[in-house]
């Protein structure tokens, strides 16, 4: 018995084979090299315009009745039947027709229509129940063949295997290389079928490769593995990953998509899986560092704890580091986000050439780092090299927020004591250093006025100072089209130096004198004077915090 053809349905040539048509005495008039087209369906009818009820594929029964008298209704009867795509026309002989005419027979072999006549007389009825029948047996014998492909996969992820297993037995099954790839056409993991001898990253490259601007070929098959993604799996929806079957070797069937849709449930839950023990184990460096910050972890213990989360640095100093990511990129991140993020943060790091040990805190938004040096002289030059790498990282995640880049703070330099101190300073400081003008990194030095500030951001008394010392200024940029608290900002920025604040400002001298005399007469004070500019400069700072709060 022939197995199923494409589509799940049975051919021509298998129709004619069944008991109910093979009693018919059928013979092929026309078109018996295309007795391998797929039959959808039966349907028997004697109307002239039984074309348009007919949707292709279906293996039409008549007596003729419906076919027309003239040639030219026989012809034009026979064209439509051929434009609708039908598998087959097939017309028993008897008190219509007692042979075919020339007209149905010349048109049909034009058009490559398979024309079929029966010598006896069959019930159409028993025709098209066998054909249903075996139809339906058809698309059953395709989800066995799947649930196999199902249930081979299940019993790989329940062994121990992962994606490549899963890849590696889909094309054993399709006999063509198989991808996984990301929603936007980058490659993830290949596997080739050993049968067929194809290097898989070849086909990628010379097949799959060109389509990313013209679009998968038509030809290919193409699955998405659902679930919200990013990172090396970007976002598409609710689409995570997509499974690529690419028809090198031998043609794809639909049994070999309805077993791709199988195993893309599996892959969904390979890839959940992955990230949920991805995350977890970024979480856990995450409570180690936090920990040692809030001095949970002894300093003498710091070491044993960190070895076991693969942190191994030399005898040098250990560097603090933390990255504060914006309010709107924690509320919003995509799901999985931190996973890939840590991922994506650590594939950068690894180009740093230091033993670095990155965790996440996803609740504050943190991600805590330390890092082992060779020499504190090389602070800068690995404080530089790791800021780009967090930022580069949190692009790959696509966690950026719209408005602010994330904040990143370095802390001192030393041992395992002055790494807990140094990691709880920093943690801190990256939060008060929300806001400030973007730089690459902070040096959490530098930061303490922000950070003493930042503590006192609730206490009514910092309010009621920013009012005194800046207030007039506050009420009359609310009212005024020219504000002038900028200018006094970037004033005290550059120190009182006029000449590098009036090129900031893009302002010429004259001017700038002008708005510098109606703010101190706003304030009634001397920006000449030390405690004043000392006042005003902190009240500037405390004003973003006041702000927040």
């Amino acid at each position: 018995m022939q197995g199923p053809a494409n589509g799940g349905g049975i051919t021509v040539q298998r129709a004619l084979e069944l008991p109910g048509l093979r009693g018919g005495l059928p013979e092929v008039v026309v078109g018996a090299e295309r007795l391998q087209r797929t039959v959808r369906w039966v349907h028997a009818g004697e109307v002239p315009n039984i074309a348009s009820l007919l949707k292709g594929g279906e293996l039409l029964l008549t007596t003729g009745l419906g076919l027309g008298t003239r040639p030219a209704e026989q012809r034009a009867f026979v064209r439509k039947l051929a434009e609708r795509q039908i598998a087959a026309l097939v017309v028993e002989l008897g008190p219509r027709f007692a042979r075919l005419p020339a007209a149905i027979v010349e048109t049909a072999r034009t058009a490559g229509l398979p024309l079929v006549q029966l010598h006896r007389e069959v019930p159409f009825v028993t025709v098209t129940e066998e054909v249903h029948t075996e139809i339906v047996n058809g698309h059953y014998a395709l989800l066995q063949q799947a649930e196999e492909v199902h249930r081979r996969c299940t019993q790989a992820l329940l062994g121990g295997g992962g994606v490549p297993q899963v890849l590696a037995i889909l094309a054993e099954f399709t006999a063509n290389p198989v991808f996984l790839e990301t929603a936007d056409g980058q490659l993830l993991y290949g596997a080739g079928s050993p049968a067929a001898g194809v290097d898989p990253l070849q086909v990628w490259e010379g097949l799959r490769g060109r389509s990313r601007e013209s679009g998968p070929p038509s030809h290919a098959v193409l699955v998405d593995v659902p679930g919200g993604g990013g990172g090396p799996l970007p976002s598409s929806g609710s689409v995570r990953a997509r499974i690529a079957l690419l028809p090198v070797s031998s043609p794809l069937l639909p049994v070999h998509r309805i077993a791709a849709e199988r195993a893309a449930g599996i892959l969904a839950v390979v890839l959940m899986q992955a990230r949920q023990e991805e995350e977890l184990a970024a979480r856990g460096r995450g409570d180690f560092l936090t920990d040692l910050a809030e001095g949970r972890i002894a300093a003498e213990n710091a070491p044993a704890q960190a070895r076991v989360l693969g942190f191994k640095p030399g005898e040098g100093p250990l560097l603090p580091v933390v990255m504060r990511l914006a309010d709107d990129t924690v509320a919003f991140a995509p799901g999985g986000g931190w996973a890939v993020l840590a991922r994506a943060v650590s594939e950068e790091l690894a180009a740093v050439g230091v033993p670095v040990l990155v965790g996440v805190r996803p609740v504050e938004g943190r991600v805590p780092l330390l890092l082992g040096l060779r020499s504190e002289s090389e602070r800068t030059a690995v404080a530089d090299r790791v800021a780009a790498a967090l930022r580069a990282g949190v692009e790959r995640a696509g966690m950026r927020s719209a408005g602010r880049a994330p904040v990143v703070v370095v802390g001192v330099a030393g041992g395992w004591v002055a790494a807990s101190a140094g990691l709880r300073h920093a943690s801190e400081t990256a939060t008060a250093a929300q806001g400030l003008s973007d730089r690459p990194w902070y040096d959490a030095r530098r930061l303490d006025t922000e950070l003493l500030l930042w503590r006192l951001r609730d206490h009514p008394d910092l309010a009621a100072f920013v009012e005194r010392a800046i207030g007039p200024l506050q009420e009359h940029d609310a009212r005024s089209k020219a504000p002038l608290l900028p200018t006094l900002e970037t004033y005290l920025t550059h120190a009182g130096r006029k000449a590098e604040t009036a090129r900031e400002l893009h302002l010429n001298r004259q001017t700038l004198y002008n708005r510098l005399a109606r703010i101190a007469e706003l304030l009634g004070t001397d920006l000449d004077d030390p405690q004043t500019v000392l006042a005003l400069s902190l009240a500037l700072r405390a004003r973003r915090l006041v702000s927040a709060a």
